[in-house]
């Protein structure tokens, strides 16, 4: 089958732009002509204020890659489908509302010659704007088809078309699958790591955590340190809490998560996160809110705790729980490493389709 696949890849980052990578080496390594159509620029840098790109690649970068789109040229869209009519299978790679007007320019040069599928990472954002459910609406009822990665997020789709939505789990694609995990003593030191955004939480973490327990809170800021550095202030945890802001480059993520005792996902909602299984293959428990599909990949009591979402009191006593006697390490030791290929094989088979 001949697939395009219209999405982020290196030079860009993060998991929008590995899960577009994987796929295509995945569906290559099924024996399906593969190519991912990318981006050159693609957002106006108001509506993405972190970094976009980095220097160094997260993974395999994929060989067949093209990277013209632009999103300051609709003339650019409407030729990336004229260059797609002869594929099999167009799969638009959906991460916000913003990429809507390139996509209908692409599907208005496609001129309904292949199979299209939205595979969209969250339906609507997690902050959303007026504008966010009618430009998705206006791609999803254009489309052949539309995959979600949960239950929740697949009934949002089917209020806005009345096409087929399809389910699948998202699965791991991880940037490092062989990490070292040395021996661990028990540091007291908490992890909070990726984009920090008002739906992840780090507020109710700030305020939760206990007494003689500190934080380390590594990633880029989406709104700017001065509201999480008033709030640190406010509480008076300067002396617990160490801020790492910006993108952490890969090879400096193992050193993090090595330095913790626990990653914890306080998030308010949730779709699919990657963060869960990014702690384990670092051989680290998980405290996470059941949201999303966090709760799908933590066991609770086993290999990480369970606790409700936005609840600070909750928190703080999951926190404690963790730190009682010898639970680090018993926790710790039921830490194991995802097996991906199933993930895989099941979405494939779902993507593809019959």
């Amino acid at each position: 089958m001949r697939v395009a696949i219209v999405g982020p890849t290196y030079p860009y980052k993060g998991g929008g732009a590995q899960h577009t990578t994987e796929l295509a080496h995945r569906l290559a390594a099924q024996g399906h002509d593969v190519v991912i159509e990318s981006w050159r620029a693609q957002y106006p840098s108001f509506l993405y204020p972190g970094q976009q790109t980095i220097s160094a690649p997260e993974g395999t970068p994929y060989p067949k890659t093209v990277r013209r789109l632009d999103w300051r040229r609709p003339d650019g869209w409407v030729a990336a489908g004229r260059r797609m009519r002869a594929a099999d299978l167009v799969v638009l790679a959906v991460l916000s509302p913003v990429q809507v007007p390139a996509y209908l320019g692409i599907l208005y040069g496609l001129r309904r010659l292949a199979r299209t599928v939205a595979l969209c990472h969250n339906v609507l954002p997690h902050e959303r704007k007026p504008y966010d459910e009618p430009l998705m609406k206006a791609l999803l009822k254009r489309v052949d088809g539309v995959l979600t990665h949960s239950e929740q997020q697949a009934g949002l789709a089917r209020g806005l078309t009345r096409g087929p939505v399809g389910v699948a789990a998202l699965p791991p694609h991880l940037p490092s699958t062989s990490v070292d995990r040395p021996a661990h003593a028990v540091r007291r030191r908490l992890l909070f790591f990726g984009i920090v955004r008002p739906y992840k939480g780090l507020d109710l973490l700030l305020r939760a955590l206990p007494e003689g327990v500190s934080l380390t809170v590594a990633g880029e800021f989406w709104g700017g340190l001065d509201e999480t550095e008033a709030l640190i202030d406010e509480l008076g945890l300067g002396d617990r809490v160490e801020l790492r802001p910006g993108y952490v480059p890969a090879d400096e993520v193992p050193k993090l998560f090595a330095a913790a005792d626990a990653l914890v996902l306080p998030y308010r909602n949730a779709t699919a996160s990657q963060n869960v299984w990014l702690g384990h293959e670092h051989g680290v428990p998980v405290i996470a809110t059941r949201v999303g599909a966090l709760a799908d990949h933590v066991t609770d009591g086993v290999d990480g705790l369970l606790v409700e979402p936005g609840d600070v009191g909750a928190l703080r006593a999951a926190i404690e729980r963790f730190y009682a006697s010898g639970e680090p390490e018993r926790l710790r030791s039921g830490v194991k490493a995802v097996d991906p290929e199933p993930f895989w094989s099941a979405y494939t088979e779902a993507l593809l389709g019959p």
